[in-house]
Order: C-alpha cells, then structure tokens, then sequence
C-alpha cells in the first residue's frame, strides 16, 4: 500500500505532470457549473410551460397576464443564444427601418429618401465622400455632407458615406439596405451595392456652400457682360454642379448661373461683387435640379470655384536697374519670407535676398539666386545688422515681432526648415535652453 502511494507522490512532484493535471481539474470543474446551470434553466423553463392555465382560445397563459407562445419565446430567449429565425421575412425589413427613426432624423435635420442601388462605376451620389469602416453612424455622414453644402447624404456597406446635389439611380427594394452601421449597431448604413439615402435640411450657414464651391450671393447683370465674363455656355439641363464644373475645368473663378446661361470668369471692376442683391430677385428653379436656383436674365447667382485666380500668380524680375537698393530687414524668424511672399504678388516682381537659399528658390522666390546688388528685385531680403551692412543700402522696410515668437520660429527653421518644425529631441537640447536665454 505504501509503495503506490510513494510512486504517486514521485508523480504529482514532477512539474509539467502537475500543471496539466491542474489544468484539466479546472476544466472538468468548469464544465460541470456549465452543465448544472443549464439543467436548471431547462428544468425551470419546463416547470413554467406545465404550470401555467389556458385561455378560451386555447393558448397557455402565465401567471395571469396572457402571455400568448410567441411571448413565452420572447421571455425563454435570454437564457440561450440567439439564432436568427429563418421563417421571420419581416426582420430584414425592421431593420430597414431603423436607419429612419434615428436621432437626427427626429430632430429635423434630415428625411429619409429610402433605399437606393449604387455603382462602383457610376455612382448615385457623385460629390464628396469619405469611409470609416470602425465608427460610422448615420450623424457623422450627414454631418459630413451638410458641412460641404450638398442636398443628400448616403450611406453604403455599413461604413461609406456618398454625398450629392442628386439621386442618379433607381430606388431598391428596402429589404436591401440591411447592413448595421458600424459605429452604432442600432441603425442601418445602406447594403451591398445599395445606399440608405437621406435629403438634408441644410442650416443658411451650410447652405451658403455648393460641394467645394463658396456661394458669393445675387448679383445684378453687368453692364457689359461679354467683357466682365468672357466665357458663356448654354445648357439645356442647367444646375450648379454642371455650371461649377464647366467654370472648374476652365480654371476660372467664378461660376454664374443665369437662367440657361452659364458664364465663367474673374472678379473685375466691371464685375466686382460689391453690391448684393436680394436673393428673392434670383430665386428661379433650375432645369435640371428643382431644388436649386439658377438666377435669371437680370439677376445672377454667382459661386466662387476652386480654381485658383493665376493673374496675381505671374511675377519677372524688373524690367530695368533699380537706382535704389532697398532693404527688407528684420531679425531671423520675423516673417520675411512671409513678407517677401506678399510683395510679388501684390508687386508681380521678384524679390531678392542678400544670401542664397536654394530651398527658396525651389519654392519659387526665382530673385534668390540673383546677386542681391544687381538691381533687378524690388526689395532685398536682409537679417544684417551691422552699420557696413546698412549703409549699403538706401532705403529699407523694417518687419518687426515679438522676440519671443521670432526666436520660436527661428528654432522651427533651423531644425525643421522654412515649414517645418523642430523635433522634441532639438526643444530638450542645449539648443533650445539658449534660444531661451536670449529671450530672458
């Protein structure tokens, strides 16, 4: 008997033995809890199937409250799994509905349109768009494109989001836009393919916006059209998407909308935008979108493109010798470069610099490679302060900061470049505790 017990002993001494052992103990406890609960629960369930009384129309009642089989299966539920019921052809359209009884659609600031089919190819909303396939909800989409100024919001897949002035595609059947919205399991975000698609009501701030475009408001026909807006178009299905982007393509800046006609242009003074008008006066629908207004044949309703106005884009160097060298002086970090910048483009000439950056020149300052006494840039950039610098030149414009800043953003260029930023690693150096100094 001792010897048994002794070999038994040597066993359970030997380490992986024991935790093995160990852990199928474990197990074999686990499963027997799992065991005796269901047994519980399925003893329980059974005892208040035969417990109950029936009605007069047969069906078993619970404790007197009616309870009919279909809600005995509603209560049994939570004790198990819950699998999906194939014979149930409404669930899919429930949750169809979901997407419309949301929070925001409750509080007015959108409809939902319904269910509608998409293509990878052509899609049904052509404006902005944007994916988030971990936390999409139907207020971020919306959100989104109110923000951006479009009519409509959609949401596919569970976590894309389409916007758009107009629904180019077929509706589908409801039972289509089933898939939950991946940041809030309660509210479905279109199918496969399908888009659950709502109309916004656009706040007067959001509204002022088309897409990318900037609404700049009603204005009065200009005296001489032909000149203040070289570019006309007629388009029989006018909207502000195709006028915007015909005006787009011709890299011009304004887009206006009047009647049919859609003309492209710059601001000019025969065009200003100075004087607005009331935005009743060019209130007529648009041929090709009724929710939207095209102006009219006295009255123009005028966008601002993203097309960038290149005539204060072109710069030379002066066409002659300067006779005076003049200086824009500062101390290192002041904003010269800035300075330097607003000067072509007010001026259309370069500007030069008493050193040579290459980086700037790349950047397009094309006077920094000239030498700074050559007379051929208005002004010369310059950080020198001693008096053979100054009395080099006779005049001079002086940019002036607050030290502390201009020391910051000396540090930045030093280590990051002209717009770039210095690391952590520079800002804890001996560097930066000097920089500090300075200003002290």
């Amino acid at each position: 008997m001792v010897r048994p017990l002794l070999r038994l002993q040597r066993y359970f001494r030997r380490k992986p033995v024991r935790f093995f052992t160990f852990i199928l103990v474990y197990l074999m406890a686990g499963s027997l809890v799992f065991l005796h609960a269901g047994f519980m629960s399925d003893t329980t369930a059974r005892g208040r199937d035969s417990g109950g009384a029936g009605d007069g129309a047969g069906n078993r009642v619970l404790g007197g409250h009616g309870l009919v089989p279909g809600n005995i299966r509603m209560l049994t539920k939570r004790h198990g799994p819950s699998w999906p019921k194939l014979d149930d052809n409404t669930s899919s359209w429930n949750r169809a509905l979901k997407g419309r009884s949301s929070k925001d659609t409750e509080e007015g600031c959108a409809k939902y349109i319904g269910c509608y089919m998409d293509d990878t190819q052509r899609r049904a909303l052509r404006g902005a768009s944007f994916f988030d396939y971990r936390k999409m909800t139907i207020f971020r989409c919306q959100d989104n494109c109110a923000e951006r100024g479009y009519l409509y919001a959609g949401l596919e897949f569970g976590a894309e989001c389409y916007c758009g002035h107009k629904i180019q595609a077929p509706s589908a059947s409801e039972r289509e836009c089933s898939m939950e919205c991946k940041g809030e399991r309660s509210n479905v975000c279109g199918g496969a393919n399908r888009l659950s698609v709502y109309r916004l009501e656009l706040s007067q701030e959001s509204a002022r916006r088309y897409g990318s475009a900037i609404f700049k408001g009603c204005f009065r026909r200009p005296d001489n059209v032909t000149l203040a807006l070289p570019i006309t178009t007629i388009i029989p299905n006018m909207s502000v998407e195709n006028c915007v982007d015909l005006c787009t393509e011709q890299e011009l800046s304004l887009a206006v909308l009047a009647g049919k006609h859609c003309l492209c242009g710059y601001p000019t003074p025969h065009f200003a935008l100075h004087d607005r008008e009331d935005e009743e006066l060019c209130q007529r629908r648009c041929p090709g979108e009724e929710f939207e207004s095209c102006g009219t044949e006295e009255y123009f309703i005028v966008y601002q493109t993203q097309a960038q106005d290149n005539r204060c884009m072109d710069r030379r160097f002066l066409p002659g010798r300067s006779k005076q060298l003049v200086a824009l002086a500062s101390f290192p970090g002041a904003g010269n470069t800035w300075a330097r910048h607003l000067i072509e483009l007010a001026t259309g000439f370069y500007t030069g610099s008493y050193y040579f950056d290459g980086s700037l020149y790349n950047k397009g300052f094309k006077g920094e490679r000239d030498h700074w006494k050559s007379g051929r840039t208005i002004c010369i950039k310059t950080h020198e302060s001693g008096r053979k610098e100054i009395e080099a030149f006779d005049a001079a414009i002086l940019v002036m900061r607050n030290p502390y800043k201009a020391l910051m953003a000396e540090f930045n260029r030093k280590y990051g470049g002209h717009i770039g930023f210095a690391s952590q690693a520079h800002w804890k150096g001996r560097e930066a505790l000097l920089s500090l100094c300075r200003v002290a």
